[in-house]
């Protein structure tokens, strides 16, 4: 697994009908294949999430949509940035991803973190819980979807699951890589030591050499190369010579690049990669055809080798 330059879809409001909705999906993922990018993500939600739109603005079902990716692409790898395990029976995650990666001919990434958003449990009748309870569930639901993603039967009577000899057949490959979001130093980055190939930290730009030097001491906690574990960030970027950060929703303006793709390419390059991260994951809260080619050629030079 190497992402140094995914594209993340979180808006599938297009001012379009329902039926351009999909099409503009893929025209996204194949303008990104094309340019070259490593991964394509979708979001993991039912309802729009704060800040990008309204809960009742169009959000499709995540492996669902990934699936028909999957054979409107070649090359890219496919997955969510990130699952909400309280979503799925770890079980059903382990099927869904097992059958994207056949589906794709070995590009499925299984993202996943605790869940958060409130809203969507409520109203769709998911149990919630505290942090700590998601967390909780999280853990034990690895223990159920890693011995799976790797051929074995897993048998589990846990506090939140059970299951007795589940298998997910068929499989394409031995191993899928596992990608965990989040920032948080006392539980998700030592859980992405353990156990995770790629850690996309979701936090400001000014946190993020912090952010690596708490992932180096956790990685050395359990006898971990540090340079083991990949990292990125997701930011949003907004392709507009006029623009300003403080144009953007002031939750998103230390995540953010603006401004002209070469612009955007420098604030990247100062901010994420001399920080010592592996790659970066940004989308666009306007898709405009074009822009990712654009931003991914301005970035190039400055990718990591």
């Amino acid at each position: 697994m190497s992402i140094k330059l995914g594209y993340q879809i979180p808006n599938f409001s297009y001012g379009t009908g329902v039926e351009r909705l999909f099409p503009t999906v893929i025209e996204q993922a194949r303008e990104a294949e094309a340019a070259g990018f490593d991964a394509v993500f979708v979001m993991d939600h039912f309802y729009q999430l704060p800040g990008l739109g309204t809960p009742d603005q169009p959000m499709l079902e995540a492996y669902t949509a990934l699936g028909a990716l999957a054979t409107a692409t070649e090359r890219v790898q496919l997955g969510t940035l990130v699952t909400g395990n309280t979503y799925r029976n770890p079980t059903l995650l382990a099927k869904a991803v097992t059958t994207l990666d056949v589906v794709s001919a070995g590009r499925a990434i299984l993202g996943l973190g605790a869940g958060w958003f409130e809203l969507e449990h409520d109203q769709l009748g998911f149990d919630f819980g505290t942090f700590t309870e998601r967390f909780d569930k999280l853990t034990e639901a690895l223990d159920i979807i890693l011995p799976m993603l790797a051929g074995e039967r897993p048998t589990v009577n846990g506090k939140y699951y059970r299951t007795d000899q589940a298998m997910a057949n068929p499989r394409y490959r031995d191993h899928i890589p596992l990608m965990i979001g989040g920032s948080g130093e006392k539980k998700t980055i030592p859980l992405a030591a353990r156990h995770f190939d790629h850690l996309n930290i979701i936090a400001g730009l000014d946190e993020l050499p912090g952010k690596l030097d708490v992932v180096r001491a956790r990685c050395e906690d359990v006898d971990r190369d540090p340079a083991t574990l990949e990292t990125s960030t997701l930011i949003s970027v907004v392709v507009d010579e006029n623009a300003t950060p403080d144009q953007l929703p002031e939750a998103f303006r230390n995540r953010a690049a603006v401004g002209t793709p070469a612009a955007i390419a420098e604030q990247i390059r100062t901010k994420v990669f001399d920080a010592g991260l592996d790659g970066v994951i940004f989308n666009m809260p306007v898709y405009v055809p074009g822009a990712i080619a654009a931003v991914a050629e301005a970035l190039r030079p400055v990718l990591p080798t």
